[in-house]
């Protein structure tokens, strides 16, 4: 098992070098191609030609677009991931300063999705044949129709602005400061021993996380319905019962670990899609995040920080890709035979 997942990963990274290579051509190209030109915005407007020429040159535009692919691929390779236009610092340390606040936002927003849609799937599972799971199946396609930039409203307005029971706007409240140690604020606010910021931190992270989650919810709990449905008809679900198994546990212990299977490769591939989903969240509810940090960049048209935003995005997926592969060979290790 330990073996096959490290095989999982070595092809996985050789899988990963091309794919990049291939995203990175496609940013690089279409980008050069949009009427953006960031050497206006780089210089101030009473700079002179020969200032306009000698930038240009440093900036290497006066290159070919293969010679500037180039140029910037090797910096990539060094670590250097240019400087941004708008904001006059590194591209890398904007990505590393916003990146902890987006993955603390997915992976909150991923846990929640995953324990309201594994509780609820097997909730309407086991009410099947009766007018509770259809009313939960009709509640489940209201809930899947509604994206997350519309839920992180709707709750701000319910939640925030209606009842006032939780705060909507940055990571905490602003009269409390946390030492940045990881740049992940609740575990800064722990290892401060900041018990009052943690649950700061927490309320703030509530309902970003919760517009996040109940975008792939009812996604999850209708396929692990749809996969129990096909287990049950398994001759070891009769064997079970044939035994004197009750049902909960017939379910919990023998048809769930069979049916998360497909569950488990639909919630790699909406971990990938939150990401893109972060976007809109973190400029709803004032994030600084890579999502809120994208937004300004195509706002402003910053390239080389567009560039290197949508790099990191591709990395990331390409992390979860093999992580869900690992997951799902755990579950099914009879895969690592094939």
């Amino acid at each position: 098992m330990v073996g096959s997942g490290f095989g999982i990963i070595y092809r996985r990274l050789l899988i990963a070098v091309p794919t990049i290579l291939v995203v990175s051509v496609l940013i690089f190209v279409v980008l050069r191609l949009l009427p953006a030109d960031p050497l206006a915005m780089s210089m101030p407007p009473n700079a002179t030609q020969q200032e306009m020429a000698e930038m240009r040159h440093e900036m290497g535009l006066d290159r070919t677009i293969p010679a500037q692919y180039a140029i910037w691929l090797g910096r990539i390779v060094r670590g250097d991931f240019g400087r941004s236009i708008q904001f006059r610092s590194s591209v890398s340390d904007l990505i590393l300063t916003a990146l902890p606040t987006t993955l603390e936002l997915v992976v909150t927003g991923l846990a929640l999705g995953i324990f309201l849609g594994l509780g609820c799937g097997l909730l309407m599972f086991s009410w099947r044949g009766t007018l509770k799971e259809q009313v939960a199946d009709v509640g489940s396609i209201v809930v899947m129709s509604i994206p997350e930039f519309l839920w992180a409203i709707l709750l701000i307005l319910g939640f925030g602005v209606a009842f006032r029971l939780l705060p909507f706007i940055g990571r905490m409240d602003a009269q409390i400061t946390v030492p940045r140690a990881t740049g992940f604020l609740l575990v800064d606010t722990l290892l401060s021993g900041d018990i009052s910021a943690f649950g700061s931190a927490l309320e703030h992270l509530a309902l970003p996380a919760l517009s996040l989650a109940l975008a792939i919810t009812p996604l999850i709990m209708r396929v692990l319905r749809s996969s129990l449905f096909d287990t049950y008809v398994d001759e070891y679900i009769t064997l079970a019962r044939l035994r004197g198994l009750s049902e909960r546990h017939i379910l919990l212990f023998h048809a769930l670990k069979n049916a998360a299977l497909p569950t488990v490769s639909l919630i790699g591939v909406q971990a990938g899609f939150m990401f893109g989903g972060t976007l809109l969240v973190e400029v709803i509810f004032t994030l600084p995040g890579i999502g809120n940090l994208m937004v300004q960049a195509l706002h402003n048209q910053d390239l080389p920080l567009i560039q290197g935003i949508a790099l990191v995005y591709c990395v990331i997926v390409l992390v979860i890709n093999t992580v869900v592969e690992v997951a799902y060979l755990g579950l099914n290790p009879r895969l690592a035979r094939t």
